[in-house]
């Protein structure tokens, strides 16, 4: 019934359609197999992509060829660019989503990709030969064939959904947990443990007094995700969110209902995202705050069900209900589904290589929160990754990976495996130290040519980057050469408070003032805006960017070269740990456990401190 397949791709969320599209476009042949192929990519709980470091991976995710970016172009309903009053490092890209339209668009997108084959059904098993992944086995009794596989779980491993004192075996609501593939990999010796996530009640829109609340508009322009020219929303057309707060008489109606909350009394042993936590948890730990922001978000274009986000809960019911009533806009609102908590198994992800391939199994690969991390965006790069990787594996071609310095897809990937982690992972700005490199803005100038190459970035996304760079360099050049007149400037610097010209100045050194941009400073110089005008917006950024934080970004890649110097020092994968008396205890056992490829990944192993590396240098006679 079925053919040999390159790759097979368990699960259809956020990673498992990146790995499934990355996979196809390279070449391989895939079949992707979902329980339901109703619930392709769906926005198991806000519907939104990007905000801060997320959205810089989801840029990333799209300068590299994946869909992501595009797919949340297409069906944003409000656009806002976070953190513009820091520097660019900080910006981020955020949308709200029309949570049918994404999912819709997403399968869209699937089924236009040539090699992907789709199948209805639950992977229960692996198909596993002397230590190598042959395929799968699925729930109806099929046992289908492929050179690599692509895990991507997400929170359906034994999924134990809590509502309350209610506790029912699920991986999303209304939808049946997948049962077996611990069992198998525990007994072919990988470890695994328990997380836990939750979501908030979704309510009607209709029965909300939005006079009661802040109104949070989108931005009057809409940059998006996508480095191609894409569907974007009209920012006039951009649906309004809204902010609002709880109070101490919410609080104090949540703690009513403790008793009975599966957090509290122990029937949940997973653990949380400390970054996103429940509201029960929230007045717990910030006992002092009196009010905790709320964020009431429309959920598409056409309906009007709300996602209540900062109020996420796995309380009873009727005190979900009876609290959620007591927020400013809220007091005659309709519960259409109350919220909840999921407990989950994972795999510490010090199981991994850098290619998310598992390092017990050959040509098995794990990407997802099945690794322990959290967002839609931490799981669509690593699915990415993972599929580019079974692809190559499939092929017998080189592995495809990026270093910390090259995308925050780097970071993550180099925290997990080394670091691992025992709460839901998700990725923030301050995790990456290079992070002026690592910008949003420039995602398509450090890693379209690497995916080109690869043969995954088409050429029209080759070719864009060629212009890009071009254009960068004339104007930056325009803005060394020319020159302007104190008269002509003299009312810009007046507005902007700055002191007027003495003499002729170019451009380059105005621009360097405090509260100069680059639209600005050309629109108040006729004959310079002239000149510019066959620019794009983004590249006339990208110079500003490059002019204004040159000196920081030169900084940041000596630091690089500093650390590549670590990474080129390659440990042989036979040295023997256990024999070095002098290296800490904790440094001997994580070695041996994560069997580091490179000093430099070895230095940044937790636990693992300076002398133990220096130790090691001294042992590979360095």
């Amino acid at each position: 019934m079925f053919p040999d397949y390159d790759v097979i791709v368990a699960g259809a969320g956020h990673a498992g359609c990146e790995a499934a599209a990355a996979a196809a476009n390279l070449g391989s042949k895939v079949l992707l197999v979902t329980m339901n192929m109703q619930t392709i990519a769906q926005m198991s709980c806000n519907p939104a992509m990007g905000g801060i470091a997320k959205g810089q991976i989801v840029r990333e995710i799209d300068a590299l060829g994946g869909y992501s970016g595009i797919v949340s172009d297409i069906s944003t309903i409000q656009f806002r660019m976070l953190n513009k009053s820091k520097g660019p490092a900080m910006w981020s890209p955020r949308t709200q989503n029309d949570r049918m339209l994404f999912a819709a668009t997403w399968r869209e997108k699937l089924e236009q990709t040539n090699n992907v084959d789709f199948y209805q059904d639950t992977v229960v098993g692996l198909l596993v030969n002397e230590g190598i992944v042959k395929g799968v086995q699925t729930g109806m009794g099929n046992q289908i064939r492929a050179k690599a596989v692509v895990l991507t779980s997400g929170t359906f491993l034994n999924g134990i959904i809590h509502i309350g004192e209610k506790r029912f075996g699920g991986g999303r609501v209304a939808e049946k947990a997948a049962t077996g593939i611990t069992e198998q990999l525990v007994s072919l010796g990988f470890e695994s443990d328990r997380l836990k996530t939750g979501t908030p009640p979704r309510v009607d829109g209709r029965s909300l007094d939005y006079s009661k609340m802040e109104i949070q508009e989108g931005d009057d322009e809409v940059v998006g995700f996508s480095f191609l020219p894409s569907q974007t929303i009209d920012p006039k057309k951009q649906r309004n969110c809204w902010i609002t707060y709880t109070n101490r008489q919410t609080h104090e109606i949540l703690k009513t209902g403790f008793d009975r909350s599966p957090m509290y009394t122990g029937r949940i042993e997973g653990v949380g995202p400390r970054y996103c936590p429940s509201i029960e948890d929230k007045i717990n730990r910030f006992a002092d705050r009196e009010r905790h922001q709320i964020f009431v978000e429309p959920e598409g274009w056409n309906t009007v069900e709300i996602y209540v986000n900062g109020f996420s809960t796995s309380l009873p019911e009727d005190v979900q209900y009876e609290a959620i009533r007591t927020i400013p806009g809220f007091a005659p609102s309709r519960m259409f589904r109350p919220g909840y908590a999921i407990e989950y198994d994972y795999f510490p992800p010090t199981q991994l290589q850098y290619t998310l391939e598992t390092k017990l199994i050959r040509n098995l690969f794990f990407a997802g929160q099945i690794n322990g991390t959290t967002g839609y965006e931490e799981a669509a790069c690593q699915g990415l990754m993972a599929g580019i990787n079974a692809h190559q594996n499939a092929a017998g071609k080189d592995p495809f990976t990026l270093q910390r310095s090259e995308a925050y897809i780097g970071v993550l990937i180099d925290d997990l495996i080394n670091k691992g982690t025992d709460e839901p992972y998700r990725m923030f700005t301050s995790r990456a130290e290079f992070r002026t490199l690592l910008r949003q803005d420039n995602a398509d100038l450090r890693l379209t040519p690497k995916s080109h190459a690869l043969g995954l970035a088409t050429q029209e996304r080759q070719d864009r980057v060629h212009q890009k760079n071009a254009e960068i360099e004339e104007i930056s050049q325009f803005l060394r050469e020319f020159s302007t007149e104190p008269a002509e400037i003299e009312g810009f610097l007046t507005q902007i408070g700055s002191v007027p010209l003495q003499q002729k100045q170019k451009l380059q050194q105005v621009l360097l003032r405090p509260n100069t941009d680059i639209h600005s400073l050309l629109a108040a110089i006729p004959r310079a805006k002239q000149e510019m005008a066959k620019f794009s917006h983004e590249s006339l950024d990208q110079a500003e960017i490059q002019l204004k934080y040159g000196v920081y970004i030169e900084k940041e890649r000596e630091l690089v070269k500093k650390m590549a110097e670590l990474e080129d020092l390659i440990i042989p994968s036979s040295f023997e740990y256990d024999k070095i008396s002098s290296l800490s205890t904790e440094a001997r056992q994580k070695f041996t456990k994560i069997k580091p490829r490179t000093l430099g990944q070895a230095s940044r192993i937790s636990g693992v401190n300076p002398s133990d590396v220096q130790i090691l240098l001294v042992f590979m006679g360095r």
